[in-house]
């Protein structure tokens, strides 16, 4: 039987060394066969251990499901575009708390597994957690803008194994250098809730620096994690924005360039948005009774436009299945786009998409001053439970940090 070797570590690759089951004669030429493999078929890292700490789930659930342990598997390069991240900070998102209740369960293990060739229940042990500010500490052969001890921060997407960990794996196009100006701390606050709002605005929106000037802009949601980030960005270019939230977040959403706000609990949001001119571009952030009427406040028959993040894509699959929930949302989506067309709008939905170069593009706006963290809380490795305590009671002010190895 000949042993291919790709990437391992050296801690992996002597353990197969010795172990039994191989069918190989290994014993007492460790040393010399690793000596005489040729360096390009194999990428050899310092020893280190197998496992290392971890907050998971083992089932879907309440916040009493997350388990701390210390013997989580250690991340393996299995793709030679793959990087091993040392996690200094990770981040909270409302994702992470719907996807410990089980929500788009259904979509996530189809991406995970499209073939099902495993098993209802193999994600388990799961970790959660999409944004991570940290040191590479191993790249596969084909990464080749990044080495190890460059200092990146990412958005791991949903179906991946996530942050909260001492180390994850990510692909090396979902990585960008980590900007500058910022601590790890400061920088895991931003990638998730960046490239959200970046996939809103710029590519189910259309706009951009070239385009944006004096557009008037309605962000709904404004004072969350994309809402902060969607007023910097939109300001920086040169965009005119209103925003939507509670009275106590006036002032941090006036203070990131917001040039309208309306207190949604001051009285009808509806009413209050009449006195003002049309709009855009609207981003909305909240869902629910806003799309019936917020979409009225656009300026018709001009290219105007409005994208909601709030789908029911992953909950349809979720309850009617992969095939049916996709039809249903589909079905959906058209006639709702119709709909509004036939208004003079524009109707899109927005997710999440997973980007390195969009990274260094965002990267670029905070080394120059354009855009800032907003961190509400941080929070110890070891008060997990207590971050998501922190976002299932909602009303953020910006993000909820976790510090993994920063102190």
């Amino acid at each position: 039987m000949l042993l291919k070797v790709h990437t391992f570590s050296r801690k992996v690759f002597s353990s197969l060394l010795h172990c039994p089951g191989l069918g190989v004669t290994c014993l007492g030429m460790g040393k010399s066969l690793i000596q005489q493999l040729p360096c390009r078929n194999f990428h050899v890292s310092c020893q280190r251990c197998t496992t290392m700490p971890s907050w998971v789930i083992d089932r879907y659930g309440k916040n009493d499901v997350l388990r701390f342990t210390n013997n989580m598997m250690f991340p393996l390069i299995n793709f030679p575009n793959e990087v091993i991240i040392k996690v200094h900070a990770a981040s909270l998102n409302p994702i992470d708390v719907n996807m410990r209740s089980g929500y788009g369960a259904a979509a996530i293990r189809m991406k995970r597994d499209p073939l099902h060739i495993t098993s209802t229940g193999s994600e388990f042990p799961l970790t959660l957690g999409r944004d991570v500010s940290g040191v590479v500490m191993e790249c596969g052969l084909d990464v080749k803008y990044f080495r190890p001890g460059d200092e990146v921060w990412a958005a791991v997407p949903p179906w991946k194994q996530g942050t909260l960990s001492e180390f994850v794996l990510a692909s090396g196009n979902e990585i960008s250098r980590k900007p500058r100006c910022l601590s790890h701390t400061q920088a895991a606050s931003l990638p998730y809730a960046g490239l959200t709002a970046w996939s809103a605005i710029r590519l189910a929106g259309g706009l951009n620096q070239d385009n944006c000037s004096n557009k008037r802009v309605l962000i709904f949601g404004a004072a969350g994690g994309v809402g902060t980030f969607a007023i910097q960005l939109m300001k920086a270019w040169g965009a005119h924005v209103t925003a939507v939230c509670s009275q106590d977040a006036s002032e941090l959403v006036k203070r990131l360039g917001a040039d309208d706000v309306i207190d949604y609990k001051s009285g009808s949001v509806e009413e209050q948005l009449k006195t003002l001119p049309l709009f855009d571009f609207i981003l909305d952030n909240v869902g629910g009774s806003t799309e019936k009427w917020a979409p009225d406040f656009l300026k018709k028959w001009s290219g105007a436009t409005y994208v909601s993040l709030i789908t029911p894509f992953l909950v349809n699959m979720d309850r009617l299945g992969v095939a049916d929930g996709m039809l249903r949302t589909g079905m959906t989506f058209s006639s709702k786009t119709f709909k509004h067309l036939c208004k003079g709008v524009h109707y899109r939905w927005a997710f999440f998409a997973p980007s390195g170069p969009y990274l260094d593009e965002i990267a670029d706006l905070v080394d120059a001053g354009k855009i800032h963290p907003v961190i509400d809380q941080v929070f110890s490795f070891s008060d997990v439970p207590k971050a998501f305590q922190k976002m299932e009671e909602g009303h953020a002010r910006g993000k909820t940090v976790i510090n993994v190895t920063d102190k």
